[in-house]
């Protein structure tokens, strides 16, 4: 996933362009947004493609809190959360070939399904990331005088756990094309940014990294917790928990505009250099992807640079798709 980040990109006329999008792998197909649209294209068992789009219409409060630094990072993280999941309901319905009932949209008993999935995905990832960490590190607390040793160590076990959990679902063949997917969302992204047109001989030529990924995302979240948490000591487990729960917000919003001016400044070393554990971290989730990968991740890509007017002249010719209606 590619964390909705404001970057730029040039077009062969190097006029530059500012522009908002993300994207994130589902199930045989990819999600990509823009400022004002979404896209997801799922390869259908079938063979042929089927794309679902959705307008994005942020109300007044997330615009402006959108404006407020660090805390916009939040905002964007919640908004990619609910996209996402739309977007990997709508993908497994496509494999199970149910075209014609979709997405009820955010209101009714499915938006209440989806809302109730994202919080308890939450509950789990922060469970299984922070809390789960700080309770193993614990049995080392009669061994440890340094706090910020002891800090260190929970940084190191989160990440460990990370690692673990990563490598264990990727072991599974279906995560695995999901891995490809997410290889050829990046690419897509890497030939967009680059002012190339989207073709699949194009992309195909472009890396799997990127530096706004949700893996690099994690990883930064890791170490700047280790800084946040340090500067607390070692207070009673009770607080210690509920530190690590309450100040999360703190260190996403902190994440996010670090990964935001790394990602803008990709043409310094210093920047290239500040994201390389991230980018190292995505090869253990980005998998090279076959023509027909790139050919779905373009063809979403097409569908949201044809919605966005300040990025129409970088449409290519689309994609054929069975386009499914909002």
């Amino acid at each position: 996933m590619s964390t909705p980040v404001p970057s730029s990109a040039s077009s062969d006329d190097s006029n530059e362009l500012r522009i908002n999008y993300g994207g994130q792998a589902v199930l045989e197909g990819v999600m990509m947004r823009g400022r004002r649209s979404a896209a997801t294209a799922v390869r259908h068992p079938a063979g042929h493609i089927v794309l679902k789009a959705e307008e994005l219409d942020p109300n007044r409060l997330s615009q402006r809190l959108r404006r407020v630094l660090f805390v916009r990072g939040m905002v964007a993280l919640w908004e990619m959360l609910a996209i996402g999941l739309r977007a990997l309901n709508f993908s497994a319905n496509v494999q199970l070939a149910e075209e014609e009932d979709q997405d009820e949209g955010p209101g009714g008993a499915a938006g209440g399904m989806m809302t109730g999935s994202l919080v308890i995905g939450l509950v789990i990832g922060v469970a299984l990331f922070f809390v789960l960490p700080l309770v193993l590190t614990s049995f080392t607390d009669g061994l440890v005088e340094s706090d910020f040793l002891s800090n260190v160590i929970e940084g190191g076990v989160r990440m460990a756990v990370f690692v673990t959990y990563i490598a264990l679902i990727g072991l599974m063949p279906d995560i695995r094309r999901v891995w490809m997917y997410h290889g050829a969302e990046h690419k897509t992204i890497n030939t967009l940014e680059a002012g190339e047109q989207l073709s699949v001989s194009n992309v195909r030529r472009f890396g799997l990294a990127h530096p706004r990924c949700g893996t690099s995302f994690i990883v930064t979240l890791v170490a700047i917790s280790i800084i946040v948490f340090a500067l607390l000591g070692r207070p009673p487990m009770a607080i210690r928990v509920v530190s690590r729960i309450v100040l999360l917000p703190l260190i996403a919003g902190v994440g996010y505009e670090y990964i935001m001016l790394t990602a803008r400044y990709q043409g310094f070393a210093i920047a290239r250099w500040a994201s390389k554990p991230g980018m190292w971290f995505q090869k253990m989730t980005t998998r090279e992807p076959d023509d027909d990968q790139l050919e779905v991740a373009i063809t979403a890509m097409d569908h949201v640079l044809a919605r966005e007017d300040s990025l129409a002249e970088l449409r290519p010719a689309a994609v054929n798709a069975v386009v499914v209606d909002d």
